[in-house]
């Protein structure tokens, strides 16, 4: 049977680290487990069974393993320190028998973006980011619909937009939306950005500002930074408006589910998973459901492509357009929408939609 495994990582550290470990979670401070973090050695979490295409009917099987670092000790250690953890985690992969890897929130981004860990390995290695443009550009899309908000004329924003997702995402938003304004924390790559995409799109209406204030003029918003902060606070907001949150940590601010009954936010890239799938643990998704990067790595094992894929902070458009027809192919669907963990109902999105009327206008 063909194979894979998928590394992910404590990103609230006593929350996740209870996961597995709940004494653990509940004794030491966020403080101690990022320190003690670096001590740590990959740890396997459980096996996946059921994965199945819908097309061929194959089926697969994973593994989930934890690399033990926190985002805060990836960005403190040295980048050497982070990749051998992380080709560590790689190599238990190999020992039980996985065909390919995929990495998980900072393990696909920190450094190269999965090349040198690729170089390391002898199992092919993809950073899920293909996939997940994907799915980001379809949730902001179908979101707008269930909304009432017309994409065509609408005005939208990719926070992050200069990075390896940003990039992509916001070339392919701007062929939909009527404006589109570019945010990152410099100008110059901001323009850039621009230039290149009014050479695919020549008609778009581009705004490129290192000033996330420019959201207030945004219906639609995409978020894909790498902070390990939220930047996205209530008052950024204009009522009615649609934010598709795809980093991890969080780029939206907890205050704004809090305080701001009239937006909506949502996480990206949560995919339903073909087959009576078992993850056997808990990783905050409901039963059948899983992130873009996890899908990338089970479509391309599911269709035996084993091969370096998503590499790099270059991401190829063609690779993007082509892993969306695959995990179309095998039964991989986006289903419904979650927000801070949390499942989101129509009738959720029909009270949004209501209190951004005028009449509820937040102050």
């Amino acid at each position: 049977m063909d194979s894979f495994a998928f590394i992910i990582h404590p990103i609230n550290p006593k929350r996740d680290v209870a996961r597995k470990y709940p004494l653990l979670g509940k004794a030491l401070s966020e403080g101690q487990i990022n320190f003690f973090s670096r001590f740590f050695p990959p740890v396997y979490l459980s096996e996946i069974t059921g994965v199945t295409s819908v097309a061929t009917g194959k089926e697969i099987k994973g593994w989930f393993l934890a690399c033990p670092y926190t985002p805060q000790r990836m960005l403190q250690l040295p980048r050497h320190v982070v990749y051998n953890k992380i080709i560590q985690t790689g190599r238990m992969a190999e020992r039980l028998g996985a065909k390919t890897l995929g990495l998980g929130a900072f393990t696909s981004v920190v450094g190269d973006a999965g090349i040198t860990v690729a170089h390391a390995l002898d199992i092919p290695v993809t950073n899920g980011d293909a996939y997940t443009v994907v799915v980001a550009v379809r949730s902001i899309e179908k979101a707008a619909q269930e909304m009432g908000i017309p994409i065509g004329s609408a005005t939208a924003a990719v926070v992050g937009a200069t990075g390896a997702i940003g990039r992509v995402c916001a070339d392919m938003l701007a062929g939909v939306v009527g404006e589109l304004y570019l945010i990152g924390k410099h100008q110059q790559p901001l323009d850039a950005l621009a230039e290149r995409i009014k050479d695919s799109h020549p008609n778009a209406i581009l705004h490129t500002t290192t000033n996330i204030e420019a959201l207030r003029k945004s219906k639609l918003i995409l978020t894909v930074t790498s902070s390990l902060h939220a930047i996205i606070q209530p008052g950024h907001l204009q009522p009615g408006s649609v934010i598709c949150d795809v980093a991890r940590p969080r780029d939206v601010s907890a205050m704004v589910a809090a305080s701001r009954n009239d937006v909506l936010v949502i996480d990206g890239g949560m995919v339903s998973v073909p087959g009576s799938v078992d993850f056997n643990f808990d990783f905050g998704f409901p039963s059948g459901m899983a992130y873009a990067c996890m899908v990338e790595t089970m479509a391309l094992a599911l269709e035996g492509r084993f091969e370096d894929y998503s590499l790099g902070k270059q991401i190829n458009p063609a690779q993007v357009m082509e892993i969306g027809a695959l995990a179309d192919k095998h039964g991989f669907r986006l289903t419904g929408f979650r927000s801070f963990e949390r499942e989101v109902s129509r009738d959720q999105i029909e009270r949004v939609r209501q209190r951004s009327q005028p009449a509820h206008i937040y102050v």
